[in-house]
């Protein structure tokens, strides 16, 4: 299958900016200064949530916005159309999505934003790797995706684990600096699993990848650490 330009400028977009977000997650409880726009009573700690906040709601008033209001329709279309599916311009962009998942996971991790860093991460360079590496060598077919693509997800995700999160400062410094091997393939698996089968809802409503695979394997890799450390 021939691999569109459309697509890589999606996925190089995806990349890009999906990965400011857990950047920010992780970081801005350490380095945001005193006289930063966070009120002084707020502990560091909530900042995340509170900047995912402001970002989910900016991007789904945009959403609403371009399926309302046709100036901001064409706006949109002028500045993304380039970069979007077919099925997203009637639905949500799957950026939508990653913001949201960046949320949740904000919420969920407030503890551990180490934790929403490396599944968003993770997951959205996987989710290229899987698309590029499908579209241009996928043969063997596995529903709408292929096994060529799933394999480069789940290599990509092994040299995040591996190779790269421990070398990102302050990363795992509450895993005494490093990630085991069980838990690179666990928390790979999961990625590339619930990417290659979304999860459903009463057996017919598929829900979107980007909301799901990164809470959840954030979750597994949160509950199966004290085993797999």
């Amino acid at each position: 299958m021939a691999l569109r330009k459309e697509e890589i400028y999606r996925k190089v977009l995806h990349i890009f900016s999906g990965s400011i977000v857990p950047a920010l997650i992780l970081y801005i409880p350490m380095y945001a200064p005193p006289f930063s726009c966070f009120p002084v009573w707020l502990k560091p700690e909530l900042y995340p949530p509170v900047l995912a906040t402001v970002f989910t709601f900016i991007f789904l008033s945009i959403e609403l916005l371009r399926f309302r209001v046709p100036f901001v329709q064409r706006l949109f279309y002028g500045i993304s159309g380039a970069t979007l599916r077919p099925e997203e311009e009637k639905k949500m962009t799957g950026a939508t999505y990653i913001v949201v998942a960046a949320f949740i996971c904000s919420i969920v991790f407030v503890k551990q934003p180490f934790i929403s860093f490396m599944v968003l991460c993770a997951f959205i360079w996987g989710d290229a790797a899987a698309a590029l590496v499908g579209q241009s060598f996928g043969r063997t077919k596995i529903g709408k995706k292929s096994l060529e693509g799933s394999t480069g997800c789940f290599v990509l995700c092994m040299i995040l684990f591996l190779g790269v999160f421990q070398f990102v400062p302050h990363l795992l410094d509450s895993w005494n600096g490093k990630i085991s091997i069980l838990m690179a393939v666990l928390a790979s698996l999961c990625i590339t699993v619930m990417e290659l089968f979304p999860v459903t809802f009463a057996k017919k409503y598929v829900i979107n990848d980007n909301l799901t695979v990164p809470v959840i394997t954030g979750i597994i890799m949160q509950i199966a650490y004290p085993v797999l450390k």
